[in-house]
């Protein structure tokens, strides 16, 4: 009887034990992270009597959980996918909404080339004159709001990135004292909960950064970011810490728990995500529309700077824009060298930032070198002035640099935010050209003056007039108003220059023939430095004077419009992935309601059938003990 007892006594324990386990399963079916528990049974060795064995019962060793840590991985690494191309996609979502919501620039640009084309209609016209100077200014208001849009996201996107960081610490910390727990627990446990409650801890860890995990013989998990430095090892976990960029504070990096800029080596989830789209897209957009401004102001000016304007003066700036930035590198060596930059030809600059280092060598370059930030080396030439030259920009140096010295170079950065309107008056717009040429009557050869243009509007002796005398075999003479004398031989289609001005013949003057350049005092009538005004809207001045500035704009908007695309896409893609990932993942460790039912009743039977053993072991004995007091 006391046989058959333990024996019900071991089916009632263990069915009561698998009721509990299913009542846990049923009742965290929807707890992120949880996996099924199932028990695990196995029969009560018995005894042998040498002609038979009876079951002794059953013995409950475990309640272990579903898990595959192949599975469990490749849900790590799917949602460390997905969550980056979360990231993306709103980046640069917000991103395209900034440029088809910042005012149309596009607009604003043909609108202000086409006021050029009224005052050449009406250059004496003040109304025409002033419309143009307001579209002036409102294509300056676009490029301000959008330039400091930008700055605005990339702002955000550094706190983003900082704020992610301390997610991380917190979710390493978390996760590092779990590993005590399960350890306290003893090899061969099976701390369920805990281990989810870590799994679940290192599946937000992915979506934030990516990781590689392996776990230790005792339970604990150690947990690497994809540079490869420990975020957490046994019960200690590794902060990483964010703070301001070597040469631009307004910049966020990452730093190791030793202190080492690991930034360009994280990829992967949230935080990968934010650098990535800092360094790839925005700053680069930010210098493409400086770039753009730039290229508006300096050809802008230029041409202004090669006509009259209604006061018959030489045509003065209608837009100023911010200088390069220059940021030392905080390492540099302290009361070493000032360096300043400038941009030197619009033609050539590019939206590169660059790294200027001082390497101490003392080649032609004075021991500097130059680089784009993406490594990339650029040539350096040195000036006979001292300065030095490179992608269209001049560099200047102050003091003594020391070896390992260097600087950030932003040329374009923030140029749009810095773009202003100087120009004060409508008055100053110089619609007329800055110079006419004429014939002399008394001319005897076949000799015609043709169109004067500028060359260097910055010569001083450019308005003082000149007189161009040919005298046998094609030889002439330019004196200009100032007494100056040039001497040179015609060449039939080669222009003749002198003080900043190109003259353009055709025919062939004789000996004895004269031709005069002198200041246009016809301003009032003359709108043909307007018309060239109007058409540096197709003239190309950037990329080696390619590509004009509404082109510029237009191939920022679509490489913009591309990488929301392509991050569009990729979040399909990375979606569908971790769906997938999922599902097997939950194929194998989540609960199934309909089976948990199923084995609800399976098991309250077992219940009571066990109990009915039990009654039914307590009848026979209560019978047994009745008949011996009966006999």
């Amino acid at each position: 009887m006391s046989s058959m007892l333990n024996i019900g006594i071991s089916g009632l324990n263990a069915a009561q034990v698998a009721l509990s386990t299913v009542s846990n399963n049923i009742a965290n079916a929807g707890t992120s992270g949880y996996s099924e528990e199932s028990v695990l049974q196995v029969e009560t060795i018995a005894q042998s009597n040498g002609q038979y064995t009876i079951g002794g019962g059953v013995n409950v060793v475990a309640v272990q959980r579903a898990y595959s840590q192949y599975l469990t991985s490749a849900l790590w690494s799917s949602n460390s996918s997905m969550q980056s191309a979360t990231t993306s996609a709103n980046l640069t979502g917000t991103l395209n909404s900034l440029l088809s919501n910042s005012g149309n620039l596009q607009t604003a640009l043909d609108n202000f080339y086409s006021s050029f084309s009224s005052v050449a209609s009406s250059p004496s016209s003040s109304s025409v004159r002033q419309a143009a100077l307001g579209d002036a200014s409102s294509l300056t208001s676009v490029f301000n709001t959008l330039g400091q849009q930008l700055s605005q996201q990339s702002t955000e996107v550094n706190q983003e990135i900082g704020n992610t960081v301390t997610s991380i610490n917190s979710l390493s910390s978390q996760i590092a004292a779990l590993n005590g727990q399960i350890a306290q627990a003893g090899v061969g446990s099976n701390p369920n909960s805990l281990l989810d409650q870590r799994d679940n801890l290192v599946q937000q860890l992915a979506g934030l950064t990516g990781i590689s995990a392996a776990t230790d013989s005792n339970g604990a998990i150690s947990v690497y970011t994809s540079a490869g430095e420990t975020l957490v090892s046994g019960t200690q976990s590794y902060a990483l810490s964010s703070g301001d960029n070597q040469y631009d504070p307004s910049s966020t990096d990452v730093f190791d728990s030793s202190g080492n800029d690991v930034t360009s080596q994280l990829t992967g989830g949230t935080l990968g995500a934010l650098i990535s789209y800092r360094n790839t897209v925005l700053e680069p957009a930010q210098n493409a529309l400086g770039q753009s401004a730039i290229a508006l102001a300096s050809s802008v000016n230029g041409q202004q700077a090669q006509g009259l304007d209604l006061n018959g003066q030489q045509g003065q700036a209608i837009f100023s824009v911010g200088s390069p930035s220059v940021l030392p590198s905080s390492k540099n060596s302290t009361g070493g060298a000032t360096v300043s930059a400038s941009v030197s030809d619009v033609s050539q600059l590019t939206s590169s930032d660059y790294i200027l280092s001082y390497t101490g060598s003392g080649t032609g370059t004075n021991g500097w070198s130059l680089a784009t930030t993406t490594g990339q080396n650029v040539p350096l030439t040195a000036n006979s002035d001292g300065t030095l030259s490179a992608d269209g920009l001049t560099f200047s140096v102050s003091g003594t640099a020391q070896t390992g010295d260097s600087y950030e170079i932003e040329p374009t950065r923030n140029a749009a935010s810095s773009l202003a309107v100087t120009m004060t008056g409508s008055d100053g717009i110089a619609a007329a050209a800055a110079l006419t040429s004429s014939a002399a009557t008394t001319n005897t050869g076949s000799g015609v003056a043709g169109a004067v243009s500028v060359t260097n509007a910055s010569n001083a002796n450019l308005l003082s007039g000149a007189t161009v005398t040919f005298g046998a075999g094609g030889t002439y003479t330019v004196t200009d108003g100032a007494g100056n004398t040039t001497n040179g031989t015609y060449t039939a289609g080669q222009p003749i220059t002198a003080d900043g001005w190109s003259l353009s013949l055709s025919g062939t003057p004789a000996s004895g023939d004269s031709f005069t350049v002198a200041a246009n005092t016809n301003g009032l009538n003359d709108g043909s430095n307007a018309t060239a005004l109007a058409s540096l809207a197709d003239a190309g001045v950037l990329d080696g004077s390619k590509t004009s500035v509404v082109a510029s704009y237009a191939n920022l908007t679509a490489q913009i419009g591309s990488a929301g695309s392509q991050a569009n896409a990729e979040l399909t893609t990375q979606t569908n992935l971790f769906g997938q990932a999922e599902s097997s993942q939950q194929s194998l460790a989540g609960v199934n309601l309909n089976q948990e039912a199923a084995n609800l009743v399976q098991f309250q039977q077992a219940y009571q059938a066990s109990a009915q053993v039990i009654s039914t072991a307590q009848q026979i004995f209560t019978s047994l003990i009745t008949a011996i007091q009966d006999g």
